[in-house]
């Protein structure tokens, strides 16, 4: 939502704009705004430790109605299927505020994968007013869920328009974390970036992925570094089962800075991330998705990434594949990321001058 807020702040003879935060994941929280040079008006600080998604809904829905009594806003906009967004969305339409959606249309079409996000989605479709679809694909998901289409603006995803400009920020320095990263890596080796946190792949998904790692490491040629999840159901189970491989550095969450500068310098990314599917392709590397369904099929079908679910032997093979075959790899590198072209806040902007 960065570069949607920086969009709207340029045009302040025209938009008044406020950030809501609930304050979930302080730490990584805190250091995207100061990246983003960026402030909030408002803070939930709805950060419970192993609060469940019941707990997390009822305190984001009663914080936000705090906010919008006091905010009385136009327009609230959301961001993608998280329950924050849901939940905001729904506060909103409890007073009766209209509400956009951000990275809206995206659907696997089974309510459990992956969960919670693909009914958190649906729901804030129902919920909103104006719908920014990232591509043609998602704007004719919610066309079939009989959305008008004046409603729906196909802008591109947002998140480009963040990674590019975080990429041309980053490449002009060495983030710290990085530096005392880096220091312990064999530089002639391929780096393997990979992240996990999906509530989905809890439990025997999580040991599956550890052990298909495991595997990979066996390999002279790579480097793994995975930034831990700070959810004890990811944090327990991948320190215990790769603690110790000589060649895996589990490190501790990367602010989003090194995040983007360590996939810059990657060989190739594993992921169950979203937003990952999208940002890996623009900076020109192959990603392996650890989901057994995605809401981003475009990616898939363009070639830029690859569904792998948590099968440890698809994830090994796909892996190795792609680190002895480099043809195979130069191709999937150079396809074309069919995500946008870092201009979809400035469309948002231009949409919502118009309909509002």
């Amino acid at each position: 939502m960065a570069p949607v807020v920086m969009a709207l702040k340029a045009l302040p003879e025209k938009f008044i704009v406020e950030v809501c935060l609930t304050g979930q994941h302080r730490q990584m929280l805190d250091q995207v705004m100061d990246f983003f040079e960026l402030k909030s008006d408002y803070d939930l600080n709805v950060m419970v430790p192993n609060q469940s998604l019941t707990e997390l809904s009822a305190n984001v829905l009663n914080g936000m109605k705090g906010v919008l009594e006091k905010s009385s806003p136009d327009l609230v906009l959301v961001h993608g299927d998280t329950t924050t967004s849901t939940m905001a969305a729904l506060a909103s339409y409890y007073a009766g505020k209209k509400v956009g959606h951000v990275e809206a249309g995206l659907r696997t079409f089974d309510k459990w994968a992956p969960f919670p996000e693909e009914m958190n989605r649906a729901i804030t479709g129902r919920l909103a007013d104006f719908h920014f679809a990232p591509t043609k694909g998602s704007e004719q998901n919610l066309l079939n869920e009989n959305v008008d289409v004046e409603s729906i603006l196909v802008a591109g995803n947002t998140v480009i328009d963040a990674l590019l400009f975080s990429v041309e920020k980053v490449r002009k320095s060495y983030p710290s974390r990085c530096r005392e990263i880096m220091e312990k890596l064999d530089p002639t080796k391929k780096l393997i970036l990979v992240t996990g946190h999906r509530r989905e792949n809890f439990g025997d998904g999580v040991l599956n992925i550890c052990q298909a790692l495991l595997d990979i490491s066996q390999s002279d040629e790579v480097e793994i570094v995975y930034p831990v999840h700070l959810n004890p159901n990811i944090k327990g189970p991948v320190h215990e089962l790769l603690g110790t491989a000589p060649n895996i550095h589990l490190v501790e969450p990367l602010d989003y800075e090194a995040f983007v500068w360590m996939m810059d310098r990657s060989y190739l990314i594993i992921t169950d991330s979203g937003g990952v599917q999208e940002e890996g392709p623009s900076l020109g590397k192959p990603v392996l998705v650890m989901r057994e369904k995605t809401e981003r099929p475009e990616a898939v079908d363009a070639g830029t990434v690859i569904l792998v679910g948590t099968d440890r032997n698809k994830i090994v093979s796909e892996t190795l594949d792609l680190l002895s075959n480099p043809e195979r790899y130069l191709a999937m590198s150079l396809l074309h990321n069919p995500y946008g072209d870092g201009k979809a806040s400035g469309r948002i902007a231009e949409f919502l001058d118009k309909k509002l």
